[in-house]
């Protein structure tokens, strides 16, 4: 069985289909630490610098100001529970290949946002930090050390003379066959004979994470309150583009998935109240997933950081049918959210913070884990980016349990 008929005989809870053996990625110091302690070295990963679009390059311009041997620090390397590629993050072989995972997700390069997109500016370089005007006309800084993803600085969304000038110059439907990626003949070609799940969509799109991104945190929070309408007419542009685009590519191949990124939620709850997400997002959700469910993808998953348990009801009310990555090191407890949620799509939910910790610490870790495998529509990995704190052979012990526990539950 590949790993396209797995997902969707995981996904549609085939208990007779073992689940898939992915991670979500890590960062790249972890990798770097882990190719010191014993990893393998076949094939490094490798940082493209092809700027296409939003879906796939945002933050090609900071990684490539790292000069020292290796990756930067903060970057992600993918490791097929997150989709690939994304946000220029390189894909892991080397892991994968070492403890026989399974091949991962590949999201269509699409563009989703701006066409044309920004032209990338630098505004000012030193040493310490990169300012620049990234492709979705997101103004950045990227610290140099640390290697991280920049913070926003300044954001193209700013009131209602910015968002019409947006929507006529860069949002606009005039052009979409011009979204898809080039060479598309070639690639449908290639995407109707294989053997992975090709999915659509993921970071930065979603109808809290896009105008986050786009308008900056703190103004967004103002304008629910202060400019309603704004945020209507932002939500209704983005569904008929997001539509229109769709309908191109489902023309033409079959999609798996689609990923909708929101990072919704935080620490000790989501940012965002149940209410104020049903009258800005629900809507607009439900008429997205319908489009896609009349289409035959029948898998919509959302990307949402943090203790989300508390707007799971939100969200399955728009038509979503799973979540991730469950970060239990933030209070979730998935052994509850699947009692509660019987029907619920899992991913992730292994604490990243207990690996470091040693073997018997990652067995006791496993077991809610073994007890929500045991229900199906559940793939397990970490709850984020594996810190560089965990040593190879933690991650090793903990990787190789968590494979033998799940070929106990299906071929």
């Amino acid at each position: 069985m590949n790993s396209r008929e797995r997902f969707h005989g995981v996904m549609h809870f085939d208990k007779g289909v073992r689940a898939l053996k992915w991670e979500f990625g890590y960062w790249g110091a972890t990798v770097d630490r882990w190719y010191q302690e014993g990893l393998p070295k076949k094939d490094y990963p490798r940082i493209s610098n092809n700027v296409t679009t939003p879906t796939t390059s945002l933050y090609a311009n900071c990684w490539s100001t790292y000069r020292k041997k290796g990756l930067p620090p903060g970057i992600g390397v993918t490791g097929g529970g997150l989709y690939s590629p994304t946000q220029c993050f390189p894909l892991d072989h080397d892991v994968r290949d070492t403890l026989q995972m399974d091949h991962g997700q590949v999201v269509v390069d699409v563009n989703l946002l701006f066409h044309p997109v920004f032209e990338p500016r630098i505004i000012e370089e030193n040493d310490k930090f990169l300012d620049y005007v990234e492709i979705d006309g997101v103004t950045r800084r990227y610290q140099k050390k640390e290697g991280v993803i920049p913070m926003g600085m300044d954001w193209p969304i700013k009131d209602w003379t910015s968002w019409e000038q947006l929507k006529h110059d860069r949002l606009n439907l005039k052009d979409t066959r011009g979204r898809l990626p080039k060479r598309w003949d070639d690639l449908v070609k290639e995407y109707n004979r294989r053997d992975y799940p090709l999915v659509l969509g993921g970071y930065p799109h979603g109808y809290f994470g896009t105008l986050a991104h786009l308008m900056g945190y703190a103004n967004l929070f103002y304008a629910y309150k202060d400019e309603p309408e704004l945020i209507h007419d932002i939500q209704e542009t983005l569904t008929e583009l997001w539509l229109a685009v769709y309908a191109e590519v489902l023309a033409d191949v079959e999609i798996d998935a689609v990923h909708i990124w929101e990072d919704i939620s935080a620490g000790s709850g989501s940012m965002v109240a149940p209410k104020t997400m049903r009258d800005f997002m629900v809507p607009y959700y439900k008429r997205l997933t319908s489009f896609l469910k009349d289409r035959g993808v029948d898998i919509v998953l959302v990307d949402t950081d943090g203790d989300c348990f508390d707007i799971i009801p939100v969200f399955l009310e728009g038509g979503v049918t799973g979540l991730y990555p469950f970060e239990v090191s933030c209070g979730i407890d998935i052994v509850e959210v699947r009692r509660t949620f019987p029907h619920l799509q899992m991913l992730g939910g292994v604490p990243k913070g207990e690996l470091s910790r040693g073997k018997y610490a990652i067995d006791k870790l496993l077991e809610p884990v073994e007890e929500v495998l045991k229900t199906g529509g559940y793939v397990p990995f970490v709850d984020h980016l594996v810190p560089p704190d965990v040593d190879w052979e933690n991650f090793k012990y903990y990787r190789t349990r968590l494979n033998q526990i799940i070929d106990g539950f299906g071929d």
